[in-house]
């Protein structure tokens, strides 16, 4: 079983009309979590389901998570104050698994941008950030990816997508492996491109997901191994997965 851990709330702000940030204090926890890992956060008393949120950040004894409002567990937690306590499971899944060397690609959509900024901070500058958003009003941490990445682009769905970036950058050259996290139809496309240009690709893999921990199988997703189709679960095997064993 996961830890448990009872996290003050140091900060929430709101950064995008429907996206938060908020910061927890939790030495131990903070130790313990690697990029592409999430936590699971209890969001309310009368809610049975926690909501799975990825980490954003780790680092000394504080952690920071970025969040849509999407229902009413995360409108609540939208709605904590500082001060607060929030029940949180965690580190839950696998996370990426970061070169040692070599140039990374970072491809992000939407939501799936903070995760990856966790990973852009272990890496350092042998990361250039391809970051995608639906319009202008939801871009977000741009300034935090260009403080420590090599290059960061930028693009909103109006004047194209993430994906173009990508193709654009992997013809130009000099860049080792890709790690992605943000819609299915992103990581497909991603995986795609990078299937052809002969570039190893981690993608970071979005389910609806009930216990967290690998019990109740909702978050399950086919991948494949040895030739034949198996279920995974998102959030024991995953979130993060080869993208060539993902059965898109």
């Amino acid at each position: 079983m996961p830890n448990r851990y009872i996290c003050e709330l140091i900060t929430s702000n709101q950064l995008t009309d429907t996206a938060f940030a908020i910061t927890v204090d939790c030495r131990e926890l903070a130790a313990e979590s690697r990029p592409g890992q999430f936590v699971h956060i209890k969001c309310g008393e009368e809610r049975l389901l926690r909501r799975p949120i990825s980490i954003c950040r780790a680092e000394d004894s504080t952690l920071a998570f970025i969040f849509e409002v999407k229902g009413e567990g995360t409108r609540w937690l939208s709605e904590c104050k500082p001060g607060d306590m929030l029940d949180i499971l965690g580190p839950l899944g696998n996370g990426f698994a970061l070169p040692e060397s070599g140039n990374i690609i970072a491809v992000g959509g939407g939501i799936g941008v903070p995760p990856l900024l966790f990973a852009a901070k272990s890496l350092g500058d042998r990361v250039t950030a391809l970051l995608g958003f639906r319009d202008s009003g939801k871009i977000m941490l741009k300034r935090e990816f260009e403080e420590i990445c090599a290059a960061v682009r930028v693009i909103t769905d109006d004047k194209g997508y993430v994906t173009n970036l990508l193709e654009e950058t992997l013809r130009n050259g000099g860049h080792d492996a890709v790690i992605a996290c943000g819609p299915h139809a992103m990581l497909k496309a991603v995986a795609e491109i990078c299937r052809r240009h002969g570039i190893p690709c981690q993608v970071s893999l979005e389910e609806r997901m009930g216990c967290g921990i690998g019990a109740c199988l909702v978050c399950a997703c086919a991948t494949r191994a040895d030739g034949k189709d198996h279920m995974s679960r998102v959030c024991k095997d995953g979130p993060v997965f080869n993208a060539e064993k993902v059965v898109w």
